[in-house]
């Protein structure tokens, strides 16, 4: 079977608004403020986030149709490993789906789907996850100028 590949690109544009500081927008123009300080997720836990967020909307997509679950929380953890050469990644990806829905059948219904659910997310839908357990590559490019440099050429 061929991969089809979706032509529309995913995208944000970071910018830096202080030493450490960033904020990330989507061109819908939702943002999110992170980096390293008091009150702000670093990046390592903004894909953490990424990870249980994807999973979180498969799986509350799918049973909040049957009912409103009164408890919905997703612990995401990673153990930080520092390789011989002093590179960084993180490895033993882990997410603890913790929900519970009201007594009733509509309930009962939507408890019995989290763990298909769950699973699903993981192996088919959850681009997110998907992407870290398959590797893929990042490349990059990198444009620097400095400012004022074409007029002190003169």
């Amino acid at each position: 079977m061929t991969d089809i590949k979706d032509p529309t690109p995913r995208s944000i544009e970071l910018t830096r608004t202080a030493t450490g500081h960033y904020t990330a927008r989507n061109p819908a123009g939702a943002e999110i403020t992170f980096g390293r300080g008091e009150g702000l997720l670093s990046p390592v836990e903004l894909l953490l986030a990424a990870i249980a967020g994807c999973s979180s909307v498969d799986v509350d997509t799918a049973t909040s149709r049957s009912a409103e679950p009164s408890e919905f929380r997703v612990e995401a953890t990673g153990l930080k490993v520092v390789e011989e050469n002093g590179a960084n990644r993180l490895e033993d990806l882990h997410l603890s789906f913790h929900l519970s829905f009201p007594d009733g059948s509509a309930g009962r219904k939507a408890a019995g789907m989290v763990e298909r659910l769950v699973a699903l997310s993981h192996d088919k839908y959850c681009t997110v996850s998907r992407t870290v357990e398959h590797g893929t590559v990042v490349r990059h490019d990198v444009s620097v100028g400095v400012d004022g440099a074409a007029d002190e050429a003169r």
